[in-house]
């Protein structure tokens, strides 16, 4: 399973691209919104565009850029720039009729297509027939409103292969390290997280500990 991270912060995209690990990003209308507020700086579409190609370069790899527009044609616009700034840009659309429609005229023309916002396997099966190169079915907030997010991806993962589709699933909203081992064991081919969900999967208090207790021993013989 890849791991992605899900940010617009190029700090974070540069710190866990150092590790090895990073596979690729996936951004959304808010998080790049909480990245240009925090600078103050007011959002036009060439700082859009420098900012997409700069997550692109740093991580290595697909990079999920969303859509704002509504309406199918005007999708299919927006994904088209998109698409056009970097080969990395997967165009990212939320799994609605005008995003299905987007899909399959974006997916026609070779382009990448993340669809987003999915909750159930029949929406994960309408997206794959559209032409989705990616899935993204959300487990944190389907636990929000207690059903099972990891049983939704079970569902997807055991449809996809049965039925042989050409789509890879995204594990998305993901809220903690928990989520990442059941998205692995279920079948997922990628899991996208916040950074701060992807530096707790390498904390562990024993590893700490172990660590410290080394180092001690060896400043006690150490030449």
């Amino acid at each position: 399973m890849e791991l992605y991270l899900d940010t617009a912060d190029l700090e974070e995209i540069r710190e866990i691209a150092a590790w090895g690990v990073l596979g690729g990003v996936t951004t959304n209308p808010t998080l790049v919104a909480k990245v240009f507020s925090a600078k103050g700086e007011r959002l036009t579409e060439e700082r859009l565009s420098a900012h997409l190609k700069a997550i692109c370069e740093l991580a290595g790899g697909p990079v999920s850029a969303e859509v704002t527009a509504l309406e199918a044609q005007a999708m299919v616009e927006e994904g088209r720039r998109l698409a056009a700034l970097h080969p990395h840009i997967v165009v990212k659309l939320p799994t609605t009729e005008e995003g299905l429609k987007a899909c399959r005229a974006l997916s026609a023309e070779g382009i990448r297509v993340n669809m987003t916002l999915i909750f159930s396997a029949n929406q994960a099966l309408l997206a794959a027939r559209a032409g989705a190169s990616y899935v993204s079915p959300f487990l944190g907030r389907v636990d929000d409103i207690s059903w099972d997010g990891g049983e939704l991806l079970r569902e997807i993962v055991e449809m996809i292969q049965v039925q042989d589709l050409p789509v890879r699933v995204i594990a998305a909203s993901i809220r903690h390290p928990r989520h990442v081992t059941e998205a692995a064991l279920l079948g997922a081919d990628i899991a996208t997280m916040p950074h701060a969900v992807f530096k707790a999967l390498l904390k562990h208090p024993l590893t700490d500990l172990g660590l410290k207790r080394f180092m001690e021993d060896w400043e006690k013989v150490k030449p």
